[in-house]
């Protein structure tokens, strides 16, 4: 599997989880915890989602929220790159 698949995967893969909402709270941070641990699995380093607290309000959480959405519309490119800012 080339880099940009195996981190297209990752990224698919933390959008769907985030989508099952399996948690009242920390959604978002267990999805990105079994992302980077399928990014690692598949060669791939770890995702440095903002290099933010996405806890918090603000900007950054902002943005990953609007990536996110782009996410649900279809398109992921906003996520990827997120995750690699």
């Amino acid at each position: 599997m080339s880099a940009i698949a195996s981190e297209s995967a990752a990224i698919d893969f933390h959008h769907q989880l985030v989508a099952i909402h399996v948690f009242p709270n920390g959604n978002g941070r267990h999805a990105r915890l079994a992302a980077d641990l399928l990014a690692e699995r598949l060669g791939r380093p770890p995702f440095t989602w903002g290099r933010s607290d996405l806890v918090s309000v603000g900007d950054a959480r902002a943005a990953y929220v609007a990536a996110l959405r782009a996410a649900d519309a279809g398109n992921l490119e906003p996520l990827l790159r997120f995750a690699r800012s």
